[in-house]
C-alpha cells in the first residue's frame, strides 16, 4: 500500500513540474534584409528592432537603385525578405515588375494614399525633400550666395565643384533627375543636364557621399535629401549651409517592402509593422527624417515638406518609367 502511494505521489509531482514549466518562447528565423540607408543608420534602427522583437536580422547595405537591380537579378531565388529604406520610386519600379509582395502594415493610424501602393505592395514610412548643401568657405572665398535655384547650379563659378549620386544607383540621384524631368519635360531636361554636367566634379554611388565631401571642401555643392544634409552635414559641425530651389523641388517617400518569394514572411511582417510604430518613428530624430506616425516627435531643425516649395511630384509615373528615364540619361550624358 505504501509503495502504491509512493508511485502515485511521484506521478502527481512529475505532472505538477511539467505543467509548471513556462511556455516555450516562439522561435523566429533570422530576417534577411537589404537596407538602402547608410550602414550606421540602418544598424541603429535594426538593433532597436532586434531588442524590441527578439528577432535577429542580417542585412546587406546597398544604394536604392542597386537593391532594385539585385532583387530583379534574384527574382527566381530571392536571397532576402525585406527591402528597408530608399525612395519609393525605386520600390514602385520593382513593384511594377512583380518583384514585391503586398502587405498592409498593422498600424494605429491611417496611412495616407501617398504612403502606399494601392495594394500595399510598398509602404512609405518617412519623407524628405531634395536640397542643396554648400560649403560656406567656398561661398566666402568667391563672395557669392548659396544656390537658390536649379538655374544657379549652371553658374560657371561652380565649374567642377558639384557632386551628386548617379540617377541609376541612388534613389537620391534619381529623385533629382525625376524632378528636372517633371519641371521641363524629358528632352529639355536632358539639354539642361548636359549643361549641369559641365559643373559636375563627380557622380557617386551613394546619395549621401557628397555631403561630407562638401563639408571637407572636396567639392563646393552637393545635391541630396534635406534630412541627410541636416544629420550628416550641418548637424556634424561641417561649414555647410542648406538651401532649396525656388522653382520647386522633388521629394521622396522612403519605402519598406516585402520581397516576393520572401522566406521569412512572418518576421518580415513584424518588421514592417514595427517601422510604423511610435517607438521606431521616434528614432528618426537622430537622423532628421520626417516620420509619418502622427504620434512621433519631429527632430529639431528638420525641414518639413510644408516648409518648402515642392513640385507636384508624380512618384508613380517616375517609378514605373524609371528604366526609360535612366536609359535616356545615360545615353545623353554618357555615364
Amino acid at each position: 500500500m505504501k509503495r502504491t502511494l509512493l508511485i502515485v505521489g511521484l506521478v502527481l509531482l512529475s505532472a505538477t513540474v511539467l505543467f509548471a514549466q513556462p511556455a516555450a518562447e516562439k522561435k523566429y528565423s533570422t530576417l534577411q534584409m537589404y537596407a538602402a540607408l547608410d550602414t550606421e543608420e540602418a544598424q541603429y534602427y535594426i538593433e532597436a528592432f532586434e531588442k524590441s522583437s527578439g528577432i535577429k536580422v542580417e542585412f546587406v547595405r546597398m544604394s536604392s537603385g542597386e537593391v532594385g537591380a539585385r532583387i530583379e537579378a534574384e527574382k527566381n531565388n530571392p536571397q532576402a525578405s525585406v527591402w528597408f529604406g530608399g525612395s519609393n520610386t525605386d520600390h514602385i519600379n520593382a513593384h511594377s515588375k512583380g518583384l514585391l509582395m503586398p502587405y498592409k502594415p498593422n498600424t494605429d493610424f491611417e496611412l495616407a494614399p501617398m504612403l502606399h501602393a494601392d495594394d500595399y505592395g510598398w509602404n512609405g514610412f518617412y519623407t524628405g525633400a531634395i536640397g542643396f548643401v554648400t560649403n560656406t568657405e567656398f561661398l566666402k572665398k568667391h563672395n557669392i550666395s548659396a544656390p537658390q535655384s536649379w538655374a544657379d547650379l549652371l553658374d560657371p563659378v561652380f565649374h567642377g565643384q558639384i557632386e551628386m549620386a548617379y540617377p541609376y544607383t541612388s534613389g537620391t540621384g534619381y529623385t533629382a533627375w525625376a524632378t528636372i524631368i517633371q519641371d521641363k519635360g524629358l528632352e529639355k531636361a536632358l539639354d539642361w543636364w548636359q549643361l549641369l554636367d559641365k559643373n559636375i566634379h563627380q557622380y557617386t554611388a551613394s546619395g549621401t557621399a557628397c555631403i561630407a565631401r562638401a563639408g571637407l571642401g572636396e567639392c563646393a555643392v552637393g545635391i541630396a535629401f534635406s534630412h541627410d544634409i541636416v544629420a550628416k552635414g550641418v548637424g556634424m559641425g561641417y561649414p555647410l549651409v542648406m538651401s532649396f530651389p525656388s522653382e520647386g523641388t522633388g521629394y521622396e517617400v522612403g519605402g519598406v517592402s516585402m520581397i516576393k518569394g520572401a522566406r521569412q514572411v512572418e518576421e518580415a511582417q513584424i518588421f514592417i509593422d514595427w517601422c510604423f510604430s511610435e517607438e521606431a518613428q521616434n528614432l528618426f530624430k537622430k537622423y532628421s527624417r520626417l516620420p509619418v506616425n502622427p504620434k512621433a516627435t519631429v527632430a529639431e531643425g528638420a525641414i518639413k515638406l510644408s516648409d518648402i516649395n515642392l513640385i507636384d511630384y508624380d512618384a508613380v509615373q517616375m517609378g514605373q518609367r524609371k528604366d526609360e528615364f535612366v536609359t535616356a540619361w545615360r545615353d545623353r550624358i554618357g555615364k
